[in-house]
């Protein structure tokens, strides 16, 4: 398994295109707008080498029998699932981040079943194409991105129908050695801080979208790849000479990126689906179902982070004691431990599929993120409440650097006596981070938005409901004559 080090320079080895702000990136690994998302991802590597962490963070791989990194296993059990969220709750609790592993992690998983069941309905060879590469990517400790979300142009048009064709990532063309594909893959968590990527259909297709039923892998950077930095809320902060307590968590980040295509080559061996539209659907909602597990532990972990933060916030305002206070931290614990509980749910009721890995249970995965979708909200809600408006009204670190005006602002905005008007500064900056900040795309728009709209969740939770059972036990309860 590779140390932080040795992942950060295996980065430095690629030649990865980088467009941030209208300019290209020279190196991703020393841009200061991306190197705290850089240290998110290496802190997955630096667990993982410590012994306390050794029960959450490595596991045995099943395909090389050989110690790896728990980002890239293929579950194995349930205890597999309840560790993997676990463990993604700890990586929260340590960045207050996105730390970007998880959607390769979760599209390994889905592709592994999804390949085995198409084999055997096609005679394909995708499982073994998988096994391979998956082999490799365990021995190299690897960061594997996965890209599954289409611009999709007009939502109201299958991808076949689409005035541009591109709205959706396609086959261009089929060799004898491979294919060419064009198009894009939109808000990409983690691109810039990966090795590879595993592409998947973003929809399930009719048979007029042969094209647009793909999944392959490459490398990150494919001649013919390039990617656009997503803008983020306060991100040229980082900017700033000496940027340090106006960044709320200097250390630490997220990224997403729009991810282009432009007439890629990928040879055959790193195809996984290629044409059959029967088998795009499950792939989507295997993928979504496990990436929908995942906001279980990750939100979570960010959300003990600003718990605490809102908890030292009431403490510097001189309020630890006041009821409204008190319950108020009580409900953000409440709501925060219910979202881990769907985690923990549908990972004990997961079950094996035919490949041999483990599966979620769907249901409770999409009832966890549609959880995810309201819950952090609320929890923001309250922990700006308990910080007050001076979170967002206080004065920049230039101006606390100026000496003239330094002893004003500790004079004026001080707190209880015995704590540094400087350390209530960097709570209530934190806070703004979390909420409002560059973490805030990670935290509140990724729990709406990420692994699929709350529609999403709701469409998968009519079709997991079983509404015919519970018609059939009312039945029986009231004494309705069958027919």
């Amino acid at each position: 398994m590779k140390t932080r080090e040795e992942y950060i320079e295996s980065l430095k080895k690629l030649d990865l295109q980088v467009y941030l702000l209208g300019k290209k990136v020279e190196d991703p690994t020393e841009h200061p707008v991306i190197v705290p998302s850089l240290n998110s991802v290496a802190m997955t590597y630096e667990l993982a080498q410590m012994p306390e962490y050794e029960d959450l963070m490595t596991v045995t791989s099943n395909l090389t029998g050989e110690k790896i990194n728990r980002f890239t296993h293929l579950h194995q059990s349930t205890d597999d699932l309840l560790k993997k969220v676990k463990m993604q709750r700890l990586l929260g609790q340590k960045t207050a981040s996105c730390f970007q592993r998880c959607v390769g992690m979760d599209a390994a998983n889905a592709v592994y079943s999804t390949t085995y069941e198409c084999d055997k309905a096609h005679e394909t060879h995708y499982f073994e194409n998988f096994k391979k590469y998956w082999e490799r990517i365990q021995k190299e400790d690897l960061v594997v991105d996965g890209a599954m979300t289409d611009p999709k142009g007009d939502r109201g048009l299958s991808p076949s129908q689409q005035e541009d064709p591109d709205m959706y990532l396609r086959v261009v063309e089929r060799r004898a050695d491979g294919i060419v594909v064009r198009g894009s893959k939109a808000h990409q968590t983690g691109i810039v801080n990966s090795h590879e990527v595993i592409v998947m259909p973003t929809v399930a297709m009719r048979p007029e979208d042969k094209d647009y039923a793909v999944a392959f892998s490459l490398p990150a950077d494919a001649p013919g790849i390039f990617m656009i930095y997503g803008r983020q809320s306060c991100d040229t902060r980082k900017l700033e000479p000496n940027a340090d307590i106006d960044l709320g968590n200097k250390n630490f980040g997220g990224h997403e990126a729009l991810m282009i295509f432009e007439d890629v080559f990928v040879p055959n061996e790193r195809i996984f689906l290629n044409g059959e539209t029967d088998f795009a659907g499950m792939l989507v909602e295997r993928f979504a179902s496990y990436h929908r597990q995942s906001y279980g532990g990750c939100k979570v972990g960010v959300g003990d982070v600003l718990i605490g933060a809102a908890a030292l916030a009431a403490d510097y305002n001189g309020v630890p004691k006041a009821s409204h206070i008190k319950d108020k931290l009580i409900e953000m614990n409440h709501l925060n431990e219910s979202l881990y509980s769907c985690g923990i749910a549908c990972s004990c009721e997961g079950c094996q599929l035919e490949a041999g890995n483990y599966y979620v249970d769907a249901l409770l995965a999409n009832v966890c993120k549609q959880n995810i979708t309201r819950l952090p909200y609320e929890i923001t809600r309250l922990a700006e409440d308990i910080a007050g408006g001076l979170m967002v009204t206080m004065p920049s670190q230039r101006d606390y650097d100026n000496e003239k005006l330094k002893p004003y602002i500790d004079k004026y905005l001080k707190g209880i006596a015995d704590v540094s008007t400087e350390d209530r500064m960097r709570i209530l900056r934190l806070i703004e981070n979390i909420t409002l900040g560059t973490a805030a795309v990670g935290y509140r728009t990724e729990s709406m938005h990420g692994a699929g709209s709350p529609q999403a969740q709701r469409i998968m939770i009519g079709r997991q409901a079983n509404m015919e059972h519970k018609k059939e036990l009312a039945k029986t309860i009231a004494g309705v004559k069958k027919k």
